[in-house]
């Protein structure tokens, strides 16, 4: 099964990024990009790739120990940025970013990776060709979302689509919650 461990924005912080996302996408161009629905919307901590279902038990011990070392902190889904010249837009992240790094770093430790430069962020949309995001970045330059209090780390799975069709999205189930601190 594909998995990553991840931070899930609460309903009202996606809703809120939602009417963002809906300017952008009136923006001429929109129909270049492949726009992320809003069900996907997560900060990825690290992406394991496929694993053995054998396999799953002590990654999801190793996350536990990890959420239990975490306490609770402030987040908030603020501007974006690219990956790739316009391959991927994304909304950026401010707050305890120091806490969401050392997260991400216990979440890749978890199946012993090599560390990689830990940038958080959101994916809203992405194109398999080279776009010129600026329109879309200069709107989300002066955006920032409501604070919340990040709380628990997230096991998921992520379902990619089957069918052929067009525009159709990968469908993400949670497989553990664990919530942060040593009463988690």
């Amino acid at each position: 099964m594909r998995l990553f461990a991840a931070v899930l924005p609460p309903e009202d912080v996606t809703a809120e990024l939602a009417t963002k996302v809906a300017e952008l996408r009136s923006l001429p161009g929109a129909d270049a990009l492949r726009w992320t629905g809003r069900p996907g919307w997560h900060f990825t901590l690290a992406f394991y790739g496929e694993v053995d279902e054998e396999v799953v038990p002590e990654l999801s011990a190793a996350l536990e120990r990890t959420a239990r070392r975490t306490e609770p902190f402030g987040l908030t889904v603020r501007g974006g940025g690219q990956f790739g010249e316009g391959r991927a837009l994304w909304a950026g992240a401010a707050g305890d970013l120091a806490a969401l790094r050392l997260l991400a770093e216990g979440c890749e430790e978890a199946v012993a990776r090599e560390h990689r430069r830990y940038r958080a962020h959101l994916t809203l949309a992405r194109s398999r060709e080279a776009v010129d995001v600026r329109p879309y970045l200069d709107r989300l330059d002066g955006f920032v979302g409501r604070a919340w209090t990040v709380d628990e780390l997230v096991l998921v799975r992520s379902n990619l689509p089957r069918s052929g069709v067009p525009g159709e999205q990968p469908r993400y189930e949670a497989v553990g919650r664990w919530g942060f601190g040593a009463g988690g």
